[in-house]
């Protein structure tokens, strides 16, 4: 079997129908599995669900996953998956038609352990486009590192994630970041297809964009830890310490930093934030990639160290 594409579901009655049925337009002549793993929906998800796998029986399997959370939902697809390469495809998203067409040509190609791809992320008023770290440059892996993914963004060859025992990490929102980031030190083997295979609705209704307050804003900090601890585990933290750096300047200053001022039970992110900086990275301010953003960013970073 070619592909698996795990696909987590909880509540996504709104979208599910879209999804699916992208998918199974793009594995049309590939042989391959859609592991739909429904988490504990109390909408129509289950029954949705239930109607494609009766519609495509040797396509389309429903498993259920009752530990909470997309992460353990993932690794419970990968534990079930037979195909040689995965994909991990949100429910409220879609792809393209050619997507798993191009992604597993590319990775036949050049024998990749991953393949990075292209998206159209989409606004409630405006679109744009997500492009992939190109594997032609020489700081590839320095620019996989700032980057940032969710594990929508990457093919993965099945057998390489189980044999480093990658697992994403459960109980948290952030769970992609511990792990996505550090996956290029395990790997000389990367490709890209710098077209928008895959289309990223950005959903109000999302886990990530509540809008009232969840402690779990404050998932960041073991994230960033567990991802710290990768690096040094593969003894790289010295190697991409500015790379590293940078990406705890982002996420604590700038993305979450959204968060922390937008409810008032959120204040503690910011002395947390200054923390762990000074834990990590002291001399922050000295990183060469904030050097080059535009002093407006400069301003609004050191901003936010100081709330």
């Amino acid at each position: 079997m070619e592909i698996s594409i795990i696909v987590p579901v909880f509540n996504a009655e709104k979208y599910l129908e879209r999804c699916l049925d992208s998918i199974l337009k793009s594995l049309e002549g590939i042989s391959g599995e859609i592991l739909a793993v429904d988490n504990g929906s109390t909408d129509s998800s289950l029954s949705i669900l239930e109607k494609y796998k009766r519609k495509f029986p040797k396509l389309v399997y429903v498993l259920h996953c009752h530990t909470p959370g997309a992460a353990a939902v993932r690794n419970y697809g990968v534990l079930k998956s037979h195909g040689k390469y995965i994909w991990f495809i949100d429910a409220d998203d879609e792809i393209s038609e050619d997507a798993v067409e191009k992604l597993l040509e590319t990775a036949k190609t050049h024998d990749a352990d991953m393949v990075m791809l292209g998206a159209k992320r989409v606004f409630p008023d405006h679109e744009d486009y997500l492009s992939p770290v190109s594997a032609d440059k020489t700081d590839y892996k320095s620019r996989f590192i700032r980057y940032g993914m969710g594990p929508w963004q990457v093919l993965i060859r099945r057998k390489w994630w189980e044999k480093h025992g990658f697992k994403l990490r459960e109980g948290i929102i952030h769970e992609d970041m511990e792990l996505m980031s550090a996956l290029i030190l395990y790997t000389d083997k990367f490709s890209f297809v710098d077209e928008p295979l895959y289309t990223y609705y950005q959903n109000t209704d999302s886990v990530l964009h509540k809008r009232e307050f969840s402690p779990h804003i404050f998932d960041i900090f073991p994230a960033l830890e567990g991802l710290y601890g990768r690096f040094m585990e593969a003894k790289a933290e010295k190697k991409y310490h500015d790379e590293l750096e940078w990406f705890f300047i982002w996420n604590l200053l700038i993305d979450s930093a959204k968060d922390f001022v937008k409810f008032p039970e959120g204040k503690p992110g910011f002395s947390h934030s200054r923390e762990m900086l000074k834990k990590y990275f002291p001399k922050w301010r000295k990183n060469r990639f904030l050097k080059e953003k535009p002093l407006r960013l400069k301003v609004r970073v050191r901003l936010n160290y100081f709330k």
